[in-house]
């Protein structure tokens, strides 16, 4: 069996004298979507900081591409794409991925591909600063893409984005799945977790479910993911005051 993309065990964070995330386990699969879903302030981008080695861990390992999250070795193989966008605003959109690709001796022609991949070939010679949001969360995305990482980390890429957008980008998370790219994305709209693979619902840090979109529209007699959540937050609610 193929060994993990991700493999979380008994992780546990504290931030500002308050338990974040609350001994979690999960194994993520290689060359999947998978959603990390749930309301803000939940835990999602702390276990996301934490998967690129960029969080204080207080207890519990982390373990990305079969080596310690953070490593060295990850550096090429790792993209991550924060929720504000993390580029240079004063530099043209071919210029910050000229600076990307330096960082990880990538050639002209790969930064052309990138462009090419997310749209943005039209808009190569314009300032970041000119952009709209969601070209600028493009900029980010190809900025993550230049070094053709093997895992994705997106946290909450598609907030704020208009529908054409959030399917155009959906798409290319689709396509960049099927070449081999683990994703790992976070959101908390549930509408967007049908397009997952699989999916790990989150509340108050803890997981209330790790299964697929159609699996838990089963388990719970819902029709729609957002409903589900609810059950699984009520059914979790009631057991832990039994």
């Amino acid at each position: 069996m193929e060994a993990a993309a991700i493999a979380v065990k008994n992780l546990v964070v504290t931030r500002g004298g308050r338990r974040v995330l609350h001994q979690l386990n999960v194994d993520i699969p290689r060359g999947h979507i998978t959603g990390l879903l749930g309301p803000s302030g939940c835990g999602k981008t702390t276990l996301m900081r934490c998967v690129v080695g960029v969080q204080r861990v207080e207890s519990g390992t982390v373990t990305v591409l079969g080596d310690a999250a953070g490593s060295a070795a990850l550096r090429r193989r790792v993209g991550y794409v924060t929720q504000s966008p993390s580029v240079y605003a004063d530099l043209s959109v071919a210029d910050n991925l000229s600076y990307f690709a330096s960082l990880f001796g990538a050639s002209k022609q790969r930064v052309r591909k990138t462009m090419s991949d997310v749209e943005l070939s039209d808009s190569a010679n314009q300032l970041v600063s000119q952009l709209s949001g969601g070209q600028r969360t493009r900029v980010s995305l190809a900025c993550a893409l230049i070094s053709e990482p093997e895992l994705l980390v997106l946290d909450e890429p598609t907030v704020g984005l208009d529908p054409v957008l959030r399917a155009q980008l959906w798409q290319q998370f689709h396509e960049l799945a099927d070449s081999g790219v683990t994703v790992l994305l976070s959101s908390h709209v549930m509408d967007e977790a049908t397009h997952c693979h699989r999916l790990l619902l989150m509340r108050d840090g803890s997981f209330v479910a790790d299964d697929t979109p159609d699996a838990l529209l089963s388990q719970t007699a819902t029709l729609d993911l957002e409903s589900a959540f609810l059950a699984l937050v009520s059914d979790r609610t009631d057991s832990q005051e039994a």
